[in-house]
């Protein structure tokens, strides 16, 4: 089976998990930390050489107070988790911003964790816009450098993209990284994740057609 070397994640539907759950939107946040860290063993065991998790945006922030308050805090507690990990772990995001956790500014350039290997970015505040701006200012930028001048340029391309929760958008995530990118939408929330959702859509992926344009 040909494995993707980058794998982007959208975990999506923490909120209408929570409310089909009887519970507050907010409260479905801390659920959805034992599936990010179950997904990375899985993605280090078949070989996976970088992931992404999308945690929250610029855009995220203007919830209500009390559900920002939950997805910053599980944000954290993700990050904190997966430093426990064998990984080389990254947060990008706005850190100018009030809106950026500063317990996780320590982890804002990239260290490694245990013994290392495979690398795993983690989006906190991050907007497509702030990520981008580099490029408005400097218009003359050729495209051979264009990585070179956005903020996430330390985050390879993306090979395949999953999303939970059964939108069908990518929410302002890495656009130069996901321009070729597969993307495989699962239904379920993210909180619900299972083994077979990954391999589902390995086993889809191995079925595209990986042209890169070409």
């Amino acid at each position: 089976m040909r494995i993707p070397n980058h794998i982007g994640i959208i975990p999506d539907g923490n909120r209408r998990w929570a409310v089909d759950n009887g519970l507050s939107k907010g409260k479905g946040y801390t659920f959805g930390l034992d599936p990010g860290l179950s997904l990375y063993k899985l993605c280090k065991e078949i070989g996976v050489k970088e992931i992404t998790y999308y945690g929250f945006t610029t855009d995220n922030t203007k919830r209500p107070p009390l559900q920002r308050e939950a997805f910053v805090k599980a944000c954290v507690d993700a990050v904190i988790l997966l430093s426990t990990q064998d990984a080389e772990l990254l947060v990008v995001g706005n850190t100018d911003s009030p809106m950026f956790p500063k317990e996780l500014l320590p982890y804002t350039t990239r260290k490694t964790f245990g013994k290392g290997g495979i690398k795993l970015n983690f989006l906190v505040n991050y907007g497509w816009e702030w990520d981008l701006s580099n490029l408005f200012q400097n218009k003359s930028s050729k495209r051979t450098n264009i990585l070179s001048c956005i903020k996430t340029n330390e985050i390879s391309r993306i090979d395949l993209i999953i999303r939970w929760g059964g939108r069908r958008r990518l929410s302002g995530f890495l656009p130069l990284q996901s321009v070729y990118s597969d993307f495989y939408i699962i239904d379920d929330y993210w909180p619900d994740f299972k083994p077979e959702h990954l391999s589902n859509a390995l086993n889809w992926y191995n079925e595209q057609d990986v042209t890169l344009g070409g």
